[in-house]
């Protein structure tokens, strides 16, 4: 199963795959990418401060497409209220979350809540602080793996965007610029 830095990796290359902006333009844009990637595990601290088990409420509700829509509608929201907000729009704040979601669902053997609440799954076993801050600051190796496949994306994605930007002469630039 990704841990954060595996979900901010994946979030962080589908946020450039499908705005065509860089996530690096500022340190807030990929700081508030990597919060609504990871955004569905707060079911974890609230399991730990609710019933001192992290897995008590985990992939319930926020590993589910209503908690994607409505936490992405929220940031898109309070981003175009608070200006010190990075301004990520609704769809790509829904991919973010949603990314999670479909790497929890494709890379554990656990379900998760696709389609609460028409269907719960929550995941078995007792996670406590120590268990919990240990694996939020330990990557495990798949975590290695997907930051590195989102590192090879994006510089494979950077270096096509500058290969045809070299390739179209100035005078054309110019011209689409009008």
């Amino acid at each position: 199963m990704p841990l954060p830095l595996g979900h901010t990796a994946i979030g962080l290359a589908l946020y450039e795959g499908a705005t065509n902006r860089s996530a690096f333009e500022d340190w807030k844009t990929p700081l508030a990418a990597a919060v609504l990637a990871n955004l569905p595990d707060i079911d974890v601290f609230l399991g730990l401060l609710w019933a001192w088990n992290g897995s008590a409420f985990h992939r319930g509700p926020t590993h589910s497409l209503l908690f994607a829509l409505g936490a992405a509608f929220l940031y898109a929201r309070a981003a175009h209220r608070w200006r010190g907000l990075p301004r990520i729009g609704c769809g790509a704040a829904f991919l973010l979350v949603a990314s999670h979601v479909a790497a929890d669902a494709a890379l554990s053997s656990s379900g998760v809540s696709w389609f609460w609440p028409l269907a719960t799954f929550f995941s078995q076993g007792s996670t406590g602080w120590g268990e919990v801050t240990r694996m939020a600051l330990k990557s495990s190796p798949l975590d290695g793996v997907l930051a590195f496949a989102a590192a090879l994306f994006l510089a494979l994605r950077r270096g096509l965007l500058l290969w045809r930007t070299a390739r179209v002469p100035a005078a054309t630039r110019d011209e689409r610029r009008r």
